[in-house]
């Protein structure tokens, strides 16, 4: 899929989200979804993105995949650039503070991310990159 479809569909299915408090575009491959709003590292503007997650207690765990591709997507650069956060579970917002999961995290939940979507093990042989493992924690302030 090429990065206009792929951008385009993810408007759609944030669109189809915000308006519906996530119930619709809450699953997708049989797996949980919530909308990511992250600071452009440009622009300074807000990007949202719809991105499948995993879940432990109060972190949030999500794939900086985008499909295997040889980079790393636009909104994993932006949480690098500016790691607070706001992400949306069904109705609810929740101000976050992402940091990328060191290498004994990240093996820790690689497995559990493939269990949910075994396509991640394929995106990985496909790119040269190692595939980040993002966690979203909790802010100690409110939603930005």
């Amino acid at each position: 899929m090429n990065d206009r479809l792929v951008k385009l569909l993810s408007r759609a299915h944030t669109t189809a989200f915000r308006l519906t408090r996530g119930v619709v575009g809450r699953r997708l491959v049989d797996n949980d979804m919530l909308l990511l709003t992250t600071m452009g590292r440009r622009t300074g503007a807000k990007h949202t993105v719809p991105l499948l997650y995993l879940e432990e207690e109060d972190v949030v765990v999500i794939i900086a995949s985008y499909g295997g591709r040889p980079h790393h997507p636009d909104w994993y650069r932006n949480l690098m650039a500016s790691p607070e956060a706001t992400v949306q579970i069904g109705h609810r917002l929740r101000a976050v503070v992402a940091r990328t999961m060191n290498e004994f995290e990240r093996a820790e939940w690689w497995p559990r991310v493939v269990a949910a979507y075994g396509d991640y093990d394929v995106y990985q042989r496909r790119t040269s990159r190692e595939i980040p493992l993002v966690a979203l924690e909790p802010a100690s302030v409110g939603i930005p």
